[in-house]
C-alpha cells in the first residue's frame, strides 16, 4: 500500500475497484483508512459498496459517480477558482460527475453545466458567463465529441475534454470522440482517455490549485 501518496501528490491513492471482487475493495480500503483521513475507490459496483460498508460502517458512496468514499469531503478552499464539468448529454452525466466528485474530494468548488451539447447550441451559449469565471473546464462529450472545440474556442482558460463511449455503431465506443477531440482546432485544449472522469477531475483540480498560488505571488 502506498500511505505516502497523499504527502507527495496532494491527493491519496484511489482504488481502481473495477476489476476486483467486492472482498478485495474492501480489504484494500479498510488497510488505506487505517492510516489516510481519505480514501477513495472508483469504479465501483453496488457490490464493492455494499462489502466495504459492512467492514467500514462510515463509508459512502457517490452512486452515479461510481465512487467510494471513506472519510469527510474537504471543503473548497477559498482562493481557488471553481472547475465547471460541462456535458453534451445526459449520458454522458455518469462520466462527469466522476470528474466533478473527484475534484470536490481535492477541495475544489464545482459548478455543473448538464445537456448543452452542439445540437442545441444555444444552451451552451446561455452558460458564457458562467464559463469564463471558471479556473478550468471539463469537457464530456460522447457521439463525435465537438462540445470541446467549442467550448475551447469560446474561453481563455484550459479546457479538458473526455471523451465517453456514448453514440451509435460508428462511434466506435468512445473512438470517434476521442479522435475528434485530439484533432480539435481550439488551442488549450487536453485529452483524457475514454471514459476517464476521474484523470479529468484529477487533472483539473491540480490547475485550480497552480492557479491560486500563482495568484498569490
Amino acid at each position: 500500500m502506498d500511505h505516502h501518496r497523499a504527502l507527495r501528490r496532494g491527493f491519496p491513492e484511489t482504488v481502481l475497484a473495477e476489476g476486483k471482487t467486492p472482498e478485495q475493495v474492501a480489504r484494500i480500503l479498510g488497510s488505506l483508512a487505517a492510516q489516510s483521513e481519505l480514501v477513495i475507490a472508483t469504479r465501483a459496483s453496488a457490490e464493492h459498496f455494499a462489502a466495504a460498508r459492512a467492514d467500514i460502517p462510515d463509508a459512502e458512496y457517490h452512486e452515479q459517480a461510481r465512487i467510494i468514499r471513506v472519510g469527510p469531503t474537504p471543503g473548497p478552499v477559498a482562493d481557488r477558482p471553481p472547475v465547471a464539468v460541462v456535458t453534451a448529454g445526459t449520458s454522458d452525466i455518469p462520466v462527469a460527475e466522476e470528474a466533478a466528485v473527484t475534484a470536490e474530494l481535492a477541495a475544489c468548488s464545482v459548478e455543473r453545466v448538464w445537456d448543452v451539447g452542439v445540437a442545441g447550441i444555444h444552451r451552451l451559449l446561455e452558460h458564457r458567463e458562467q464559463l469564463t469565471r471558471a479556473g478550468v473546464i471539463v469537457v464530456v462529450a460522447g457521439m463525435e465529441g465537438a462540445l470541446a472545440s467549442v467550448v475551447g474556442g469560446l474561453v481563455d482558460v484550459p479546457v479538458v475534454a473526455v471523451p465517453t463511449s456514448v453514440g451509435y455503431g460508428a462511434a466506435f465506443e468512445g473512438l470517434a470522440a476521442l479522435l475528434g477531440m485530439l484533432n480539435s482546432c481550439a488551442s488549450g485544449v487536453v485529452v483524457v482517455n475514454i471514459d476517464n472522469g476521474f484523470g479529468a477531475g484529477r487533472f483539473a483540480a491540480m490547475v485550480c490549485r497552480r492557479t491560486a498560488h500563482e495568484d498569490e505571488q
